[in-house]
Formats: structure tokens, sequence, C-alpha cells
């Protein structure tokens, strides 16, 4: 398996591989950059098919989070880890402590926090071996009401605002009311993200291997189930992303019929190129790593004394990024994503 020559290989500074026996963990941290400040990025727990599939989602993952703490200005580098197993049927205590340990011994260059697989429970066992841990502290606003670390409800927002955002520029409209969006995924993120879509008035529709929760959404809130694969041959006009990544590709463009494509989830284009063909296809793109920020944002500044309301004022701020993104793109005829990018490597160049 190659490393430094792997495609997916971005300079980054440091790529650990932690096993522990006794536990049975087998486990990938990768450090991409950290210009900004440490490296935070969430832990991720899902039973890859082989061990390149795991160095390839952690590679990806973590440069994605280096350009997402730099767009959103935090005084954070990029990082990201992956644990090779079923969270459903392999994740123990055990095994979590174990993590917290290789997370330890990085001595802070790496700050670990919740992702796809793994909970606020999992890290506040990784908490008991290691301080660099985050998204585990109860957050209250002004008035009482209290939450705990999970950062989804903030990805949540965040990619609502982007939407709305998205929505403005590409149909000039202001509001939600009747716009039909098509969900990818939903368990955390996705959960919320179609609550306040419905309390917009949006027209919903949702797609999820987990059958339990498709079925939850269509009771709860009136939704339109479809099966999963049929999610991209909807008749909507945005495209939500919020399960795992690189499922816009050759594959799924050319059945995409809605205009917008803005979604929570990391590392939404296979490839670069596929930003350019929505694009060309005439589909408005919100860079993946911009519109879901929410999450990091909320958990970085859960470390420091930064109020409840100036948190959400700065996820709100994602509204107001993709919008200079999206009149940037069109002014200098360039994808979105390029315009992100330049944007991104600009507060974290060396």
């Amino acid at each position: 398996m190659k490393l430094f020559t792997h495609h997916e290989f971005d300079h980054h500074e440091q790529v650990v591989f932690c096993h522990d026996q006794a536990s049975g963990l087998k486990a990938i941290i990768a450090i991409h950059n950290t210009h900004r400040g440490p490296a935070l990025g969430g832990c991720r727990m899902y039973p890859y098919a082989n061990e390149e599939a795991a160095l390839i989602d952690v590679l990806r993952l973590s440069k994605g989070m280096t350009y997402k703490s730099a767009i959103a200005n935090l005084p954070l580098g990029g990082g990201k880890s992956v644990i090779i197993g079923n969270p459903g049927s392999d994740k123990t205590p055990a095994l979590m402590r174990a993590m917290g340990e290789a997370v330890d011994r990085l001595g802070g260059r790496y700050i670990v926090a919740e992702d796809s697989g793994t909970s606020v429970a999992d890290m506040l066992l990784m908490g008991e071996m290691t301080k660099h841990v985050s998204g585990i502290a109860e957050k209250c606003d002004a008035v009482g009401n209290c939450r705990s670390g999970d950062p989804s409800p903030m990805t949540a927002r965040g990619t609502f605002v982007g939407i709305q955002a998205a929505v403005k520029h590409r149909l000039g409209r202001t509001d939600l009311d009747g716009v039909r969006v098509a969900i990818q995924g939903i368990g955390n993120v996705g959960h919320h993200l179609a609550k306040q879509l419905h309390d917009a008035g949006a027209k919903i529709w949702v797609a999820d291997l987990n059958q339990a929760a498709v079925t939850r959404m269509v009771e709860e809130l009136g939704v339109t189930a479809v099966a999963n694969e049929a999610i991209y041959d909807q008749e909507v006009d945005v495209f939500a992303p919020c399960a795992l990544g690189a499922i816009i590709n050759d594959q799924t463009i050319p059945r995409l019929r809605a205009t917008i494509v803005a979604g929570a989830a990391n590392n939404q284009l296979a490839e670069k190129r596929h930003g350019e063909a929505l694009a060309a296809k005439g589909i408005l793109y919100a860079p993946d790593y911009v519109i879901n920020a929410g999450g990091v944002i909320d958990v970085c500044y859960e470390r420091s004394n930064v109020q409840q309301a100036q948190i959400i004022q700065q996820v709100d701020a994602i509204g107001e990024t993709l919008q200079e993104i999206f009149m940037r793109a069109e002014a200098q005829h360039k994808p979105t994503y390029e315009l992100a990018d330049q944007l991104a490597e600009e507060r974290f160049a060396s």
C-alpha cells in the first residue's frame, strides 16, 4: 500500500497507523496541515472493505478539514481519524479508550471529535485517556436551554443557511416555501436539517440505508421516502447529500435533475473535475467544506470562552461566505469549488 505516492496524499504532515491487540483497534490518524493551529477533526468508524479504502477516506477527510477550518477563519489545522470496524457490532468501551490513548500519543497535534459511527458517549470514553478531545461539553444558551456536545445541530444549521443562500442566488427566492429538496442520508445531521427545512415550508424527499430512520421521518414530518439509489433521479430544486462522500461522480451527475447541490456530506466530489461537470450542466454547487463547517465551528469554540450566541452568529455567516463564492465564481466564469479552494489556500498557506 503506497503512501507518499498515493493519489490522495497531499503533503500530509503525519499519518499514523494505530493498533491495539487487546481491544482489536485498527485505526488511522491523518494530520494534513497545522499552520493555523492543532488539527481538529472527527473520528469515523466504518466497516471499510479494506485498508486501502480506509486510507483513502482519512487522507481525503483530513485535507477537507484543513480547508474547512481555514475558510471558517478558525485557529485550527486539519486532521481526521478512522477506525476500521462496524460501529454496531465491533464498538466497545475498551476500543474507544484505546483510540483515546492513540490520540494522546500525538501530544495535542490532533484533537478528536465525533463523526459518522461515533458519538458523544464515545468521545467521553476517549476523554478518559486524553485531554485532546472536543464535542463533549454541555452547551447552554442565554435562557438556559442546554444540549450535549454533539455538533450535528450546528452542522445542520450551517447547511440550512447554505441552502438558503444557494436558493437565493440560483432561484432568486428569499424563502424556502415549496422549494423541493432531496436529502440523501438522514442520520444526526440529515435529521436536524430535514426538520429545519420542513419548518421553512420546503417539500422533502429522503433516502437512507437505515429504513427505520426513513420511517421515522415519514411519520414525524410527512416527507416522501424513495429508494436509496433513486434519490439522484428526483425532480427537485436542491439535492442535499448528507451521507458519505464521492457521490457526485460520472455515474450520478447525468442523473441529477436538481439545479442546486448543497448538503452536509464531506468530499462530495469524487474528483475535482466533477465540480466542473456540475457547472457545465448548470448546477450550482455549494462547496461541501464551506456549507458543512457549522460543526467544527461549534467544537472549536467549546474550548474557549466564546458564548453560544457568538457561535450561532458565525455559523449563520456561512450563508454570506457562500454568497461571496457564488458571485465571484459567476463573475470569473469558474466553478465554485475552485473559488472556495483559492480562498482557503490563501488562509492556511505557511
